[in-house]
């Protein structure tokens, strides 16, 4: 092994955990070509960091056919240690997943909810069901699937070896960086040796202690909490129900917070707030945690333990998503507590979001300013989730005496009053979120499009991600309902000049004018992009609508540009 590089060591805290642990894959290192070269090698993308977030962005890349390297500085998925980390993940993470097909196996292997149940001290103060509420209702995917994150990591690696074009380099430890006008150059240590890789583009998926911050100077918003936590997952030999339960004053935990999720493999996670002065290692001894376990399950429960370990919250944010070449992604780009499950549903998103740019960009198909939009809509989304667990954060652990004067008045009024149980904050689920600030799409656009069901001409079901993947990574225009044979012809004509494929869509009696179309007889499709009636709506690779018009005019015309970074490359 060559003497400058070391194995990946423990972090975040995780040199205290204990339990029985989880078995994780581990992937072969090979010799990277260019020690024996003696010389850099040239790449497109170049994506640094093998957690969900990098992986995500790879095996989307591979989908698109773009050539990209993937460095990770360890040889398995995970981290040391074994943690399961995330566990929840969300609708449109799971659409996104359908997409890049891994979403099987892992609705396969997860646990799907959609009740939750939060109680302060024995009372039980508020609930709700996913499966009941619109913004969840209609996708062809479940509102949510609890499974060990590192499960996700191994089939998104089984898939990119599936797909090919996309090159996964185990035990690679980026340890230099620079940037010019040409692009980037990154130095690299493996056990055989150093070497270094040229890229045109750089995605920076290595975490929230990222390197590449200091390398190109990114400045960074941040909030540095003293809220600590204990995670453990553990197996019951009689277990709970499979429901997401809370407790805002849990009198098995000294009155503080309690969260309790099903994972896959009935692996149960239970997080339990700690004191804020707590000390890791005390807190995370074995004997400690079997006693607080059996003061909230009682001594019968039968209790194995997988992993268990301690962690602290915070929250940060970098001002700007892009520096140059680089693009921050996932916990490069923001941290934030895992309330609601905003934490890794956000990486993926962050990917999924510039996957489809940089494919369009290195195809010809798009302006390289469209790149910009990636930190304008990200940000604002990071910017956003920040904010919503920032706030569940002070309502768990007030920092204020009129912050605890408020949560103790929203707790005792929730016990008899239902108006006030929108005020009891124990984590705002995560939803798709909107962009109001980019310029990638008109005002009309910026929401997400769930993955729903309509009718293929010979009455089978599609949904709508066969037909983003049909697309390719071009743009999709729907046109709803009977259109003049002229708006059709315009179309066509616009088919021809630009990256867009078009379906007209109709309701069940309707007759079609256009060879590519579909049915939707409950008008879910419709209600998806957010239109109603004669319309048209542009769809994104990423599952989001760019802009909605009535006619089949200049408008449109210009929405394409805009989508493409047309208008924004005429601006510089």
């Amino acid at each position: 092994m060559a003497e400058s590089y070391k194995e990946t060591g423990f972090g975040n805290g995780y040199e205290f955990t204990q339990g029985t642990g989880y078995e994780l894959p581990e992937y072969p290192f090979r010799e990277p070509p260019e020690i024996a070269a003696g010389e850099p090698s040239h790449h497109p993308v170049v994506i640094v960091g093998g957690g969900i977030t990098g992986l995500t962005a790879a095996c989307a890349l591979a989908q698109y056919g773009i050539q990209a390297v993937l460095l990770d500085e360890d040889n398995t998925v995970g981290v040391k240690g074994a943690s399961s980390r995330g566990i929840c993940y969300t609708q449109k993470s799971l659409e996104i997943f359908e997409r890049l097909g891994v979403y099987e196996r892992i609705a396969a292997k997860g646990i799907q909810w959609s009740v939750g149940r939060t109680f302060a001290g024995k009372d039980e103060v508020y609930s709700f069901d996913l499966k009941q509420q619109s913004a969840f209702n209609l996708s062809t995917q479940p509102p949510f699937i609890n499974i060990q994150q590192f499960y996700i990591e191994g089939y998104l690696v089984e898939r990119i070896y599936e797909l090919g074009n996309v090159e996964l380099r185990w035990k690679n430890r980026v340890t230099a960086f620079r940037q010019d006008g040409e692009g980037a150059l990154l130095t690299v240590a493996t056990p055989a040796g150093e070497y270094q890789l040229r890229a045109d583009y750089v995605l920076d998926a290595t975490g929230s202690h990222s390197p590449f911050r200091q390398w190109v100077g990114a400045s960074v918003t941040a909030k540095k909490g003293d809220d600590r936590w204990c995670i453990a997952d553990v197996r019951f030999r009689k277990h709970p129900p499979v429901e997401r339960h809370t407790w805002i004053e849990a009198p098995f935990n000294d009155n503080r917070a309690v969260w309790q999720h099903l994972m896959g493999d009935n692996v149960w996670r239970i997080d339990y707030q700690m004191a804020p002065d707590a000390d890791p290692a005390e807190v995370s001894r074995e004997e400690v945690v079997r006693e607080r376990l059996t003061r909230q399950f009682g001594p019968d429960a039968g209790v194995e333990i997988v992993w268990v370990g301690p962690y602290a919250y915070r929250s940060e944010c970098v001002d700007r998503m892009r520096h140059g070449r680089v693009f921050f992604m996932g916990d490069s780009a923001k941290v934030v507590s895992p309330f609601g499950a905003r934490g890794g549903n956000t990486g993926i998103a962050d990917a999924d979001n510039l996957a489809w740019k940089l494919a369009a960009v290195l195809k010809g198909r798009a302006a390289p300013a469209l790149l910009e939009s990636y930190h304008e809509e990200r940000h604002e989304a990071a910017q956003q989730n920040v904010m919503v667990t920032n706030r569940t954060a002070r309502f768990l652990r007030p920092a204020t005496a009129v912050e605890k004067l408020f949560r103790d008045a929203a707790l005792g009024l929730a016990r008899q009053h239902v108006f006030a149980r929108q005020f009891v904050n124990t984590g705002r689920m995560a939803v798709a979120n909107p962009y109001t600030r980019t310029s990638a799409c008109d005002r009309s656009g910026g929401q997400s499009v769930q993955n729903v069901a309509f009718d293929w001409p010979d009455g089978s079901q599609g949904r709508v991600n066969d037909l983003l993947r049909w697309c390719d990574g071009r743009l999709l225009v729907l046109v709803f309902g009977a259109t003049a044979p002229a708006s059709l012809e315009r179309l066509r004509g616009l088919a021809e000049t630009a990256p867009i494929r078009c379906v007209q869509v109709l309701g069940p009696t309707e007759r079609p004018g256009a060879r590519e179309h579909l049915r939707d007889p409950k008008g879910h499709l419709q209600g998806a992009c957010h239109v109603f009636g004669h319309a048209w709506a542009l769809v994104r690779p990423d599952g989001y609508v760019a802009a909605t018009g009535e006619s089949i005019d200049a408008s449109l015309v210009h929405a394409v540009g805009l989508a493409l970074g047309a208008r924004l490359e005429e601006s510089e």
